[in-house]
């Protein structure tokens, strides 16, 4: 069996219309890590704060809802329940 893995959604404190998506063991550890500036695609954006994380048992269905968060219907699904 596969580790469980969490999806997660940050969101930037100084530029709120900011958020990335992203998919993790964990979460907490990530988080510490997008805030340091480990990663590229989120240092211009810092600091960031978790706006929602899902844990799901089964790797692959992890995957397939980030996949879908990060999709046009995905992103509105987001607006509409978490902002």
């Amino acid at each position: 069996m596969c580790a469980r893995r969490s999806v997660y959604v940050i969101q930037s404190e100084n530029s709120t219309g900011q958020y990335y998506i992203g998919l993790s063991a964990d979460v907490t550890r990530r988080l510490a890590a997008h805030n340091s500036g480990e990663s590229h695609h989120t240092r211009k954006y810092r600091p960031w704060r978790l706006l929602v994380a899902v844990e799901f048992a089964l790797e692959e269905r992890a995957i397939r809802f980030e996949r879908y968060l990060k999709s046009c219907s995905g992103r509105a699904f987001l607006k509409r329940h978490f902002q």
